[in-house]
């Protein structure tokens, strides 16, 4: 007759043995990436129940458990705490440095992600703090398995339960109960972790417009743009239109020739001249590309070489105001024959 602990034989021994609150701050993660990007789950209330921890307490957690692996003095019978010569803290301290640890961590991402090409948008920052968290896990994880097992700290069923059964291995309904809902959540865990890698492209969406120019080599690239123009003769550029909006989406692309006033921090259009219009109907996650020659009639100094970005239609006066999206160069355009006399 088979044993009734045949079945923890299906488990990693490294997943029995695992502390159970680091294991549980790992189940964590995965869930809270795939709350906010699951599609049908990330506008669902469970994306706020899980993300509000995520954020304010389970980094934290994780880091305080690698910085102090060991477990707070015990107190005796007497009162008296123990004299051992391990420094660690006790369990409210380390809620309370977990919950301060983590703002300050979330914020200190938020900062450096700022100046990356990323920036602050919502998948960027959860991966972020979930590779950190990962990371300081496998720290803790370490440190612990370092120290001798009465000095360490764990969030533990039973204190003495034999080698290689420390999570599965009980008599009482209520330590069967823990294991059964662990392993629920580690299956549910692993099933979202596949699927987030199996479709990667779920995420924020948006639509952007953006000029690019050909540099000596061909190629196209978004600098070393043509700053003096000629009026009544074209000058080359390329309009691209990235959808990330995840459906097919019609756009209307404007561009126009502004002649502007700046004074205490405010643009003020003074003229505007119509160049060119484009509706491009864009696949999902593909970008649009055309190539536009620019023949200005308009000169001047400073003039802003503007492209107006809408969905669906335009409005019938285009400005950077109403525009989904706006991007501008700076170009000076001179009268020919004044260049000839």
């Amino acid at each position: 007759m088979p044993s009734d602990t045949d079945w923890r034989s299906l488990i990693p021994r490294s997943v029995r043995t695992a502390p159970a609150d680091l294991l549980a701050v790992v189940v964590a993660v995965v869930l809270t990436c795939g709350a906010v990007t699951v599609p049908g789950v990330r506008d669902t209330p469970l994306r706020v129940v899980l993300g509000l921890p995520f954020v304010l307490f389970v980094p934290g957690y994780a880091v305080i458990a690698a910085l102090f692996p060991e477990s707070g003095p015990s107190v005796a019978a007497n009162g008296d705490a123990d004299t051992g010569d391990w420094t660690g803290i006790d369990g409210i301290e380390r809620v309370a440095l977990s919950f301060g640890t983590s703002i300050a961590l979330v914020s200190a991402l938020g900062l450096l992600l700022n100046f990356t090409p990323w920036g602050l948008r919502l998948v960027p920052i959860v991966v972020s703090i979930g590779l950190l968290t990962v990371a300081a896990v496998v720290v803790a994880s370490r440190r612990r398995a370092a120290l001798p097992e009465s000095e360490r700290f764990g969030v533990t069923v039973r204190s003495s339960l034999p080698d290689g059964q420390a999570l599965f291995s009980s008599d009482s309904r209520t330590d069967a109960a823990f294991a059964v809902v662990l392993i629920l959540c580690l299956a549910v865990a692993v099933g979202v972790g596949g699927y987030v890698v199996a479709a990667p492209g779920s995420g924020e969406s948006f639509s952007e417009v953006y000029v690019l120019t050909e540099n000596q080599s061909g190629q196209l690239t978004a600098e070393d743009y043509p700053t003096e123009l000629t009026a009544g003769e074209p000058t080359p550029f390329t309009i691209a239109v990235g959808n990330h909006e995840g459906a097919q989406t019609d756009y209307v692309v404007v561009s126009q020739l502004q002649r502007v006033r700046v004074a205490n921090n405010t643009t003020t259009v003074l003229e505007r001249e119509s160049l060119t219009r484009y509706r491009p109907s864009v696949e999902a996650d593909s970008t649009w590309r055309t190539e536009h020659a620019v023949t200005p009639t308009m000169t001047g100094d400073r003039l802003r070489l503007t492209y107006l970005l809408y969905e669906g239609t335009a409005p019938a006066e285009p400005t950077a105001e109403n525009a989904a999206q706006a991007v501008h160069l700076w170009v000076n355009v001179t009268d020919p024959s004044s260049e000839s006399s």
